[in-house]
């Protein structure tokens, strides 16, 4: 939901521990990209099961002008993946959402250079192409109008040029057309510039949660530079400050920020209701592709509830959504950026992307083919306003552990757990409704589950102490089984 953003091609894991009793721990993906080319990834152990987990690539921002002048040669890393057999939580990266066919490792950020100096140099070299393009353009239209006016004839002195009756400063762009959508939520967006202590980072988004000065964002955006690094949150008008972290929920992928020294009159984005959007509607994107700051594209809802799973690159720990997919153009920077309504209420963050990039050395970072995804609002509230209580994250859990492999009808629990623990764990919520190991989850809900990803995910959009229903199978038999998620708290 690249990056705000960004699937990993490989073998999936074995199966992963339980859903509840351990969730992912930090991960993420538009930012935090190391500086220069990196190496061709590893391949996977040729022994490591074959069974894919769903994925999506992170939207993760690069320096501005080194995407003008060298065309975005970034090949950043896939995340690490455990070796086969490892039962540790949570399992590395999927390779592809359980929808699609195929997949591409994170597109990160690209780096941020930590030389200032270079930076600038590279920077005005953007402008200077700009400008020599202006130029140019000026040029042709300059000795076109000559043309024009020396064929009039020399006695004229009359204009040639006709004045259209309204200008672009005379347009009443009402509140719910695109560019009032966008005039009315800039203000509110801020990019993200994250370098973590040896200097290296990336770029992201983020947007003003309330008038305190949180900064509501991904987890990966802000990874990199969360314990030593440094933080700093530009808003549209050119205003720079300082932010450090507050909370951060790998899991969830979800983190937010205060800005140091925060100006009055912050206006925060209004929230909308991500339950209540519906295919078709229509979608804003805000955020710094590839670190283009201030950009906005459209689209619409394409799908909801659409199980993703994706990982920071930095770690072998996922994060997992039930997301809102969208064609709006998202690529590497977009991540933490606000998914907007045709109001303009925010429905979502932009977090990741499906890429038909291979990632290898000498290809281009990935960027959009029109399949994002983004964390449902009404999820991402609840995730901020626990970080900005506790400074936790706290994750609901049903007490079992599941496979983590694709097309296998349903969320397996497995037949043990991490560690060679219990699958079910004892006295939690599976165990008092009678699940067993072996059995085969169909449904949660209403909603119909595919793998163990999806499960995370469904389990994810609800709340320590909500009552659930479960559909599954057992030696060829249908039942179901009612229960009151337990809790977790922390990452780790």
């Amino acid at each position: 939901m690249s990056t705000e953003n960004e699937g990993n091609e490989g073998n999936a894991v074995p199966s992963a521990p339980s859903v509840p009793s351990a969730p992912p721990v930090p991960a993420a993906a538009p930012e935090g990209t190391p500086q220069g080319a990196p190496p061709a990834p590893p391949a996977a152990p040729a022994d490591a099961p074959t069974a894919q987990v769903p994925g999506a690539a992170h939207q993760e921002g690069a320096d501005p002008s080194t995407a003008a002048h060298e065309q975005y040669p970034y090949a950043p890393p896939s995340p690490q993946q455990p070796p086969a057999g490892s039962a540790a939580w949570p399992p590395p990266p999927p390779a592809v959402p359980s929808y699609a066919d195929g997949g591409s490792p994170p597109a990160w950020g690209a780096p941020v250079p930590s030389d200032e100096q270079p930076r600038k140099r590279r920077a005005s070299g953007l402008v200077a192409a700009v400008a020599v393009a202006a130029l140019v353009a000026g040029g042709v239209g300059g000795a076109l109008g000559y043309w024009a006016a020396d064929s009039s004839g020399s006695g004229s002195s009359g204009s040639t040029t006709v004045a259209a009756s309204n200008s672009p400063k005379d347009f009443k762009r009402e509140a719910g057309t695109v560019a009032g959508v966008a005039a009315s939520a800039l203000p509110s967006v801020v990019t993200i510039d994250a370098k973590s202590g040896d200097g290296e980072g990336g770029t992201g988004t983020g947007f003003v949660y309330d008038k305190e000065g949180h900064i509501l964002t991904n987890n990966h955006v802000v990874a990199s530079a969360a314990d030593s690094g440094q933080l700093t949150a530009t808003f549209s008008n050119g205003k720079k400050y300082d932010a450090e972290v507050i909370g951060r929920a790998q899991g969830y992928d979800v983190a937010v920020l205060k800005l140091k020294d925060a100006p009055d009159g912050l206006t925060p984005l209004a929230l909308g209701d991500s339950d209540k959007v519906a295919v078709g509607d229509s979608t804003i994107a805000i955020g710094a592709p590839f670190g283009l700051s201030n950009t906005v594209t459209t689209g619409i809802i394409s799908a909801k509830n659409r199980p993703v799973a994706s990982g920071d690159g930095s770690s072998n720990k996922n994060s997992y959504m039930s997301a809102l997919q969208t064609d709006a153009s998202i690529n590497p920077g977009n991540s933490g950026g606000p998914l907007l309504d045709a109001g303009g209420a925010v429905i979502g963050i932009n977090s990741a992307i499906q890429s038909t990039s291979g990632g290898g050395v000498g290809q281009s970072q990935a960027g959009s083919i029109g399949l994002g995804f983004a964390i449902p609002v009404n999820q991402a509230k609840n995730v901020a306003e626990q970080l900005i209580k506790t400074g936790q994250p706290v994750y609901p859990v049903i007490g079992a552990t599941v496979t983590m492999e694709e097309k296998t009808g349903g969320a397996v629990i497995s037949d043990e757990g991490a560690g060679g623990t219990p699958a079910v764990t004892p006295d939690g919520p599976a165990a008092k409704a009678g699940l067993k190991a072996g059995d085969v989850i169909t449904k949660f809900n209403d909603t119909a589950v595919e793998s163990g990803p999806t499960l995370i995910g469904e389990i994810w959009t609800h709340k320590p102490g909500d009552k659930v229903t479960l559909t599954y199978t057992r030696d060829g038999r249908t039942e179901t089984a009612e229960l009151t998620l337990g809790e977790r708290k922390g990452d780790s």
